[in-house]
């Protein structure tokens, strides 16, 4: 090696302990190196740190990697660690059936998730799901039933109490009567069956569940009288409570006598505005959503974008459609007609700092589990984070 040669590599060297020093050490050791390991005509002081330090306008985003299941089990979460996914929300086992999660619940949960390298970031309520009323065991809360709702929201807090004592900082949940409702399946790519919805198919559209006729402004006082109970729990254990859009919505009027007062973007507005907390928000669902809308691709961005900028949106399910409000498919992440990375910067300009989490991923003969399917969209997730 000639001289030439060696002052390179001593001039690289250098750059590396520099880089270093600016990372993990103090101005005034930062200053020592820079005057200890200058060649002769290099630079010093503010010249070299302007040379070597990152661009002040370079985002950092805080955007997790997640998804979720249950029951949670350590095959389960090596599968999930293997695509790349570092946050779940994970659902505990009721050990006893209690009808809440206690501490030992959770602990065990938490401890085989940090096994696997996976923090447990939320976790669901034991009730208040996405299951038609009719099939819910404990619908007293979605059904305004005294005094039967006031030991659900006892329990709730109790889950609660037990997640802030173990350090999980999320819930999310349900206040469906209606469920999920779909009209069958359609054929997509590679022979994929994509989940759909046509308003027009729907069978028996008049026929009642057993919560019979509600109307939008009692499934309003319903709602506000939960709210009311929980929300303040929520502030004095610092525990973000996030409820799930009601899945699809509803046309005017209703159907089966319910109005899904939570399938509107009014309906999401007015649902924050009952309790300006910053424990109340929404576990915000982008096919959910975009099926509240006649144009998901230009509606949805803006959408989005209010509900992050009051900091509101605590977990996203981050899944696409093709079609539009009453007529839709739920197909693969990157086929559908919203644009998933323009949604992502949009979370990352207002500091979203939750998970982006596959769902209702498109099924297949072939892999009855959609093991498959849901590598898929978490592997486009890691990509969409890189990316930013």
């Amino acid at each position: 090696m000639d001289q030439s040669d060696k002052l390179k590599s001593f001039d690289y060297s250098r750059r590396d302990l520099v880089r270093q020093a600016m990372f993990g050490a103090s101005l005034g050791v930062l200053g020592w190196l820079t005057g200890c390991f200058k060649p002769s005509g290099e630079k010093t002081g503010a010249g070299l740190r302007e040379n070597t330090q990152a661009p002040t306008n370079v985002s950092r985003h805080q955007i997790k990697s997640g998804t979720q299941q249950g029951p949670t089990t350590p095959e389960m979460l090596r599968y999930f660690s293997r695509c790349g996914v570092t946050h779940i929300c994970g659902t505990p086992t009721d050990e006893g059936n209690k009808g809440f999660y206690d501490i030992a619940d959770l602990r065990r949960l938490k401890s085989m998730c940090e096994a696997e390298g996976i923090v447990l970031a939320m976790i669901p309520l034991p009730f208040l799901t996405s299951s038609h009323v009719d099939r819910e065991k404990r619908a007293a809360i979605v059904l305004g039933q005294s005094p039967e709702r006031d030991k659900d929201v006892a329990d709730i807090v109790r889950t609660m109490e037990a997640c802030a004592e173990v350090g999980i900082p999320a819930v999310k949940y349900n206040l469906s009567l209606l469920g999920v409702m779909r009209t069958g399946t359609t054929t997509g790519r590679g022979g994929a069956e994509y989940s759909t919805y046509r308003l027009q198919e729907r069978k028996n559209p008049t026929e009642l569940t057993r919560a019979g006729a509600v109307s939008e402004s009692e499934f309003w006082q319903r709602i506000s009288w939960f709210l009311s109970k929980v929300i303040p729990e929520a502030e004095r254990l610092k525990i973000r409570m996030a409820c799930h859009p009601q899945d699809p919505g509803t046309p005017p009027g209703g159907l089966h006598g319910v109005v899904n007062v939570l399938g509107t973007p009014e309906g999401l507005m007015k649902f924050l505005e009952l309790k300006d907390s910053p424990f109340h928000g929404l576990n915000l669902c982008l096919g959910t959503t975009a099926e509240m809308l006649a144009d998901p691709r230009l509606d949805l961005p803006p959408l989005v974008e209010q509900l992050a900028k009051q900091g509101r949106i605590f977990n996203i399910h981050y899944r696409n459609i093709r079609g539009r409000r009453d007529d839709f498919q739920e197909v693969f992440v990157d086929e559908g007609d919203i644009d998933m990375p323009q949604i992502a910067r949009i979370l990352m300009k207002y500091n979203y700092d939750g998970m982006l989490m596959p769902d209702h991923v498109p099924g297949h003969v072939s892999d009855s589990a959609s093991l498959q399917a849901f590598a898929y969209a978490m592997g486009y997730i890691k990509g969409v984070l890189q990316s930013l």
